[in-house]
């Protein structure tokens, strides 16, 4: 199943409500299961991102319309990338010339 990590920041309605921010990662990990995947790691972090998450979906389109379903709530917007694990990339660099 393929990888993504997503790079998360709150809105102005996230930051307000700082404090559920965990109760909404637990939904989050029931909302990601209601399209096929699952949320395997959420981080609060420092920095340019307040939250950092690896996660699998069944496909790019599960993936999207996950993301979409959670920004929508209006407490996250999210910035998600493809991830590719060791043997992946070997086998990425396999196809090329």
């Amino acid at each position: 199943m393929p990888t993504y990590v997503s790079l998360i920041n709150w809105t102005e309605k996230g930051a307000a409500g700082f404090k559920e921010t965990v109760d909404r990662a637990e939904a989050a990990e029931k909302l990601a299961g209601a399209f096929g995947g699952s949320l395997k790691e959420i981080y609060w972090t420092l920095g340019p991102y307040d939250i950092v998450t690896i996660s699998e979906a069944p496909d790019d389109e599960s993936a999207t319309a996950f993301a979409l379903t959670l920004a929508s709530q209006g407490n996250v917007r999210t910035t998600t990338m493809c991830a590719f694990d060791a043997g992946e990339m070997r086998g990425i660099i396999s196809k090329a010339p």
